[in-house]
């Protein structure tokens, strides 16, 4: 064999190693964005993430009502319904435009008074992963804008203590605003475990 044909050789199977090394990571970022989910949304779920720019890239296409994000800086992976898409891409859009807080915040209110974006879907449902202990690991959070604890008999005080020693209860966040929402801790139990 010529050194010619020797030397394509190991470039073709360094390049083939390397595809199937991304596809690997690819099948483990995916299987790990589902997480969040109950197991019965997991399968048909959409997967994709957000470029520098904001836009959005599919790694997964999905045929069901929920879509997840892999794991962000911040340890967070996050999935919501698929009706609220609008909102997810705006926010990234601003957001690479350099936007936060509070000036994000009103961004997103003016998009939405102007019917730019759909509004916040009452119960509306997201599921949020964190990966390690010292923050609430499985929480599931519905949407409950413009309502109050009072009408709803829920209550306002923060679990998240209680949660984290595996005793939480739901609490109402942010009561009486467009962006109000009930906060249900899964106390750390990964759904596979639980029949969820």
């Amino acid at each position: 064999m010529s050194k010619l044909a020797t030397t394509l050789g190991l470039i073709t199977a360094g390049l083939m190693a390397s595809s199937q090394v991304a596809a690997q990571s690819d099948a483990a970022t995916i299987e790990k964005a589902l997480s969040p989910l109950p197991m019965d949304l997991r399968a048909d779920a959409t997967v994709y993430k957000y470029n520098d720019s904001g836009n959005r890239v599919t790694l997964k296409v999905g045929t069901n009502h929920v879509e997840c994000q892999p794991t962000n800086e911040a340890g967070f992976t996050r999935c919501g319904p698929v009706s609220q898409r609008d909102r997810r891409d705006l926010q990234a859009k601003l957001s690479a435009d350099g936007l936060e807080g509070d000036d994000l915040q009103m961004a997103m209110q003016k998009a939405q008074d102007e019917g730019a974006i759909p509004a916040r879907k009452f119960g509306a449902i997201a599921y949020r992963r964190f990966d390690t202990a010292d923050r609430i690991q499985y929480l599931m959070v519905i949407s409950l804008p413009n309502a109050s604890a009072e009408e709803l008999g829920m209550p306002v005080g923060s679990q998240r203590d209680n949660s984290l020693a595996g005793m939480g209860t739901p609490w109402m966040m942010r009561p009486g605003t467009s962006g109000a929402h009930l906060m249900i801790p899964i106390n750390g139990t990964d759904y596979s475990n639980t029949g969820h």
